[in-house]
């Protein structure tokens, strides 16, 4: 029975079996067997292309050579090592654009080696027992260091401080640490609660204390970090979510995207998670992707993204954009939101998209004007860095924390990674490398104080 909460948004749109089965695993890992056939089909290149296609530098050819010799443990260690966070990695970053584009099969061929797979299947398998353990803490150097944000910028810049030996504390604003990784994905990309699975191993190197519910700029502050301890880690994401630059009037309809998905990541039942008959989605990145298609997995009868640009300027890849599709998802592309329509009542019914094109490489919007019946509207066009985290003096740009390659901010102690850092691409195996950096930069750093 349909439970109403306005017109055209309810929950228990499907059976019960068809949440299970929409929300399983979208890509089943590979079987012993399987990889063991994947693992054979590398030429373990010499300076190979996916290795240095790899933002972590993950020594791709040999985790896959241990596979092969039928030693998944040693193959964990050579990932693990250089990405802490390898497991999420393997299930969420676009390796088909990274590692598995640059792959020599697609020479002579149209199907790299899965590397992807290949390093789930070797994560996995050491999940299941991860004993002896493979990182052993440094003693240690008494030095503290406090890390702000506990997404893969943040939990990999604490690991790596932990290893060699420092005092780290974990301030999170949230209930759960993790970031994005608990918060922002697919629920189908990481079922059975694998981001916390991840991260209570990584937190057994020890030396790492964890606050949540703790607030920079509101139950912490930048300035008492900075005196209080020898270095600070900011991985902070972005929390502010932009507007659509239209009116937008209270309905309970539309929403931001990145809420919708946190509430279908932290649901116990997703029967009671509330969705549009007629759902929009604006914008044409990663969360635009994965909003959509859950949308559509809860039971949504019509699903439209839509993109002021074409679909080459979509920061999604050509693969999600697939994905979106084969599960029943429309794109359509050059039209930008012009008005929120509503009843009488309030209730939304729809939105008003303006053409657009490309005129001397500027976006315009043209006169002509379309209409999509909407009971449920998300915006998905980006975030931005929360100015009420009271990081004064630290040098900003473009909306981003502005550093050097290894992170050192302006600010003397100061390290900054991950999504909230100017000039990166948003990815997690990209923050979990500006962690990595940051870490041994404070390491250095620290080392030549003492």
């Amino acid at each position: 029975m349909l439970a109403s909460l306005q017109n055209g948004i309810c929950s228990e749109r499907l059976a019960l079996s068809a949440y299970q089965e929409n929300f399983a695993d979208a890509h089943p890992p590979l079987t012993a067997t399987q990889a063991q056939i994947e693992a054979e089909r590398c030429y373990y290149c010499y300076a190979a292309p996916c290795q240095t296609a790899c933002p972590t530098g993950i020594d791709i050819p040999s985790f896959i050579a241990r596979i092969a010799q039928g030693n998944p443990r040693g193959a964990a260690a050579k990932i693990l090592e250089e990405n802490v966070l390898g497991g999420m990695c393997a299930r969420v970053c676009p390796t088909e654009v990274l590692c598995e584009q640059a792959c020599v099969r697609n020479t002579n061929e149209d199907k790299p080696v899965e590397i992807g797979l290949l390093q789930r299947f070797a994560t996995d398998d050491f999940f299941a027992n991860p004993q002896p353990p493979l990182f052993i803490r440094a003693a240690d150097t008494g030095k503290k260091i406090a890390v702000v944000g506990s997404g893969p910028a943040g939990l990999s810049c604490a690991h790596r401080l932990a290893c060699l030996g420092h005092q780290v504390t974990i301030f999170e604003a949230r209930a759960k640490l993790g970031g994005l990784n608990e918060y922002g994905l697919a629920a189908y990309k990481t079922p059975n609660n694998f981001a916390q699975q991840e991260i209570e191993w990584l937190l057994s190197i020890g030396g790492i204390a964890v606050k949540t519910n703790t607030r920079l700029g509101q139950d912490i502050f930048f300035t008492d970090l900075v005196s209080t301890y020898d270095a600070v880690f900011l991985g902070l994401g972005l929390s502010g979510v932009n507007a659509l630059g239209i009116s937008e009037p209270e309905t309970l309809g539309l929403r931001n995207a990145v809420e919708f998905i946190s509430d279908l990541r932290q649901a116990e039942d997703l029967s009671q998670l509330p969705v549009g008959r007629k759902v929009v989605v604006i914008g044409g990145g990663m969360t635009a992707i994965d909003a959509a298609v859950q949308s559509r997995k809860l039971g949504a009868e019509e699903v439209t993204i839509v993109y002021r640009r074409g679909q080459e300027g979509m920061s999604a890849s050509d693969y999600e954009q697939e994905w979106a599709k084969n599960n029943g998802v429309t794109i359509r592309h050059w039209a930008a939101p012009l008005e929120l329509l509503t009843s009488e009542d309030g209730q939304l019914t729809g939105i008003r998209f303006a053409y657009t094109q490309l005129e001397e490489g500027r976006l315009k919007q043209l006169s002509e004007s379309f209409e999509l019946a909407a009971d449920m509207v998300l915006r998905a066009i980006g975030q931005n860095f929360d100015s009420n985290h009271g990081v004064e003096g630290l040098a900003m740009q473009s909306g981003k924390i502005l550093t050097d390659e290894n992170g050192k901010t302006n600010v003397a102690k100061v390290w900054a990674g991950g999504d909230c850092r100017f000039g990166g691409k948003d990815l997690t195996v990209e923050g979990v490398q500006h962690g990595k950096l940051s870490a041994l930069d404070i390491h250095r750093s620290l080392s030549q104080a003492a």
